[in-house]
């Protein structure tokens, strides 16, 4: 879609407008995706989400495909393995939580039956449709992500504050924030 009109975040940069076209707000209902996402928005805290969605393949690399069962089982080795990795943020606590994270992301599976049950039942299953008229309407947390972020700090999740909650509503479609003028928004509309 070379001159549709888009969510003005994605600006011209090829790759930002490709996740923006083909992931960003599309509801997504696979653990998979949504551990790979948990893990990539704790990586991003104090970052641009470009500046991560530029290193994702060298994520991917360095954390198992996203096997959340490979990542909970990760060791000292690996940290220090993550650690000297160039190509991702080497930040010792956000890789130590990656790794905590997953255990955490397996214990809400084996209570809920999929992380995704946990995550879209704050939803009722249905993705929130907003209708921004531009980017600065779009807020940058909500009581519902304050609530959500709450329940998995309890559950011992790290680096998943209400902001970063927010991101992860909005990239998993959780949330429809794509703006009334954006081609997407339409796209995004049904869950």
């Amino acid at each position: 879609m070379a001159n549709a009109a888009r969510c003005t975040w994605c600006g011209d940069d090829p790759l930002y407008r490709k996740y923006h076209d083909t992931e960003w707000g599309l509801p997504c209902r696979d653990d998979k995706k949504l551990f790979e996402f948990v893990l990539l928005e704790g990586a991003q805290a104090g970052l641009s989400w470009i500046t991560i969605l530029r290193k994702r393949e060298n994520y991917r690399k360095a954390f198992a495909d996203f096997d959340v069962a490979k990542v909970a089982v990760f060791t000292e080795a690996d940290v220090e393995r993550c650690v000297l990795d160039a190509g991702i943020v080497r930040n010792r606590l956000k890789i130590n939580s990656a790794i905590s994270n997953a255990r955490c992301f397996m214990e809400v599976q084996a209570e809920f039956g999929s992380f995704s049950n946990y995550f879209w039942g704050y939803v009722e299953g249905k993705p929130i449709v907003n209708h921004w008229a531009s980017h600065g309407d779009i807020p940058a947390s909500t009581p519902l992500s304050d609530t959500i972020s709450k329940d998995m700090k309890k559950r011992g999740f790290k680096f998943f504050g209400t902001t970063i909650c927010y991101a992860h509503m909005q990239a998993m479609g959780l949330i429809n924030d794509h703006t009334t003028d954006c081609y997407r928004h339409s796209e995004c509309e049904e869950g």
